[in-house]
């Protein structure tokens, strides 16, 4: 809208100034590497330079933020610029040299807001292909639906072609008929004959053809809000685990005891102890056998309180027995069918799938049975309650498709994981399930021949299949170092990855008593517990050391 001199308002607003020096155009373009602002000019200039050509430069709107600059309290002339990591406190260049941090290690603030950057525009991307993906499916739904409605006009074009040529055919009929009576009357000898009267009365023609009116198709719009929507492409939550706050006071003179509180000592210690002492064993060995008692072919098997073993079989019973074999509990399932794989909820509750009735059961510690969740359509095959924060991870299929639900320790569902960022259908049949250190979800398919793995947010990381020419992968498990462990049926052997997918050996062969392993889990001394599908045998085996 243009002023005129009387229109032109007391008020103006300000304007971004390029950053570059002597130059006053407006600001339109950002240079996120040397977080300055660029007006268009001085942004071609600084693209065409030797020097910053490989710069990201965006649009102001879309720049990234900068590490706001804080003066230290104690040093004001210096600037908060690293993060102690024993201590969680941010710190400036001169508070690091003192006595109470000596030995400590030290992070550049800019390394730890870079990281959190890329995480948050890993997000954005991986959003933004969500969104694609789905565009695509509903470009894809839509051509689909309108090839059909094509194909259905098409069908009612040809109906009436056909009745038309038939109307056509009948009036050229009774045309010819009309001209062959006005011969007949037009002949002399037939004018004043009485036989043409009676022969009338005779007269056939042919009734004229049956038609139907086409019924034309009707659309029925689909029903969807603001939230289904939300639901299909999912939602950016902050997790449930509250950052940890630090207990430090203010350092008021130099020779402040500033210490770490127990906690983070002890997960720190916990931490490096375990990288720093764990590592894979030149070889393995095995350290028991033996046989469950009450179980007939191993289905699976999950860890329990106290270091004991939980066992379902291909029939209708669970049972617990201690590190050498013993039972301590025999549970026969309410129904008398098959049990599926079970877990060990954070409450101490034994859960386990049925897949007849598409439930999730639950045995509490009194062996009182109970329904937990009911998963509607889906067939549960395979579940994992997570150590970290209770959550419960489902594996299901209907009608050949499968996915993996994420479920609260309540049993209220909140999330799907069904496809990859290209729209691909991640899953078949996800046989066995179970969670890494890091969040990813690992998953065993045996109709895709592949343990397929996913982060926490769903977002797919790898896919495993095997060494050779078949795969076929039952159990899954990872341990203490994110170390990812399978079972193939085919070749007998247990595989064992990092947590980046890496394959780095097979563990076990038939020759080590691999046989017929069809489910596997990490005790508490970090041994590996394999469980045989073809009879009741479990191994323990130690591969760290």
């Amino acid at each position: 809208m243009a002023y005129s001199e009387l229109q032109v308002p007391d008020t103006a607003q300000h304007y971004l100034v390029c950053g570059f020096e002597d130059c006053e155009n407006n600001c339109l373009f950002y240079c996120n590497p040397c977080h300055q602002p660029l007006c268009e000019q001085c942004r071609d200039k600084h693209e065409k330079s030797p020097d910053t050509r490989n710069h990201e430069v965006v649009s102001y709107r879309h720049r990234k933020n900068q590490l706001p600059v804080e003066k230290c309290r104690d040093h004001p002339t210096k600037d908060i610029d690293i993060l102690c990591d024993e201590c969680n406190v941010p710190l400036c260049s001169k508070c690091s040299t003192l006595l109470v941090h000596k030995g400590h290690s030290f992070t550049d603030l800019e390394t730890i807001y870079t990281e959190i950057t890329k995480i948050m525009d890993s997000i954005r991307t991986f959003m933004r292909d969500e969104a694609k993906s789905l565009k695509t499916l509903v470009d894809e739904v839509t051509s689909d639906n309108i090839e059909q409605v094509n194909k259905m006009e098409g069908s009612i074009w040809k109906m009436l072609h056909s009745q038309h040529k038939t109307y056509h055919d009948y009036i050229c009929y009774l045309d010819d008929l009309v001209k062959k009576f006005h011969g007949y009357l037009s002949s002399t000898q037939l004018q004043n004959n009485p036989i043409i009267f009676p022969l009338t009365e005779h007269l056939t023609i042919q009734s004229i053809p049956d038609t139907a009116t086409p019924i034309p198709p009707e659309f029925t719009a689909g029903r969807y809000s603001k939230e289904d929507v939300v639901k299909l492409l999912g939602r950016i939550t902050v997790p449930q685990t509250k950052p940890e706050k630090t207990n430090l006071k203010a350092m008021e003179i130099a020779s402040t005891h500033i210490k770490p509180t127990g906690k983070q000592m002890r997960e720190g210690r916990e931490n490096s102890d375990v990288k720093q002492t764990l590592s894979l064993s030149s070889s393995v060995t095995k350290v028991r056998e033996y046989g469950v008692p009450g179980v007939d072919r191993i289905q699976h098997i999950t860890l329990g309180k106290s270091s004991s073993l939980w066992v379902s079989d291909y029939c209708s019973n669970i049972v617990q027995t201690d590190q050498k074999g013993n039972q301590l509990q025999r549970i026969h399932t309410k129904d008398g069918r098959y049990v599926g794989n079970l877990t060990i909820t954070q409450d101490g509750d034994l859960i386990y799938t049925d897949k007849h009735n598409n439930i999730i059961n639950r045995i509490t510690l009194d062996n009182t049975i109970t329904e937990f969740i009911k998963t509607g359509d889906w067939t549960p095959l395979s579940i994992h309650s997570s150590r970290t924060n209770g959550d419960n991870l489902l594996g299901m299929i209907k009608e050949g498709k499968g996915k993996v639900t994420r479920y609260n320790k309540t049993g209220k569902e909140i999330q799907n994981i069904e496809r990859d960022n290209k729209g691909q259908e991640l899953y078949s049949y996800p046989h066995y399930i179970t969670e890494n250190i890091n969040g990813d979800i690992c998953t065993s398919d045996l109709i895709k021949q592949a343990v397929v793995v996913v982060k926490k947010s769903g977002q797919h990381r790898f896919s495993y299949t095997g060494q050779g020419s078949e795969f076929y992968p039952r159990g899954v498990c990872t341990d203490r170092l994110g170390h990812i462990l399978m079972c193939d049926i085919y070749s007998n052997t247990v595989h064992l990855l990092d947590q980046d997918g890496q394959f780095l050996c097979l563990l076990l062969k038939q020759q080590q008593g691999a046989w017929s392993p069809c489910s596997v889990c990490v005790d508490d001394e970090d041994n590996l517990i394999v469980g045989q599908w073809k009879t009741n045998t479990v191994t323990v085996y130690k591969y760290l050391q």
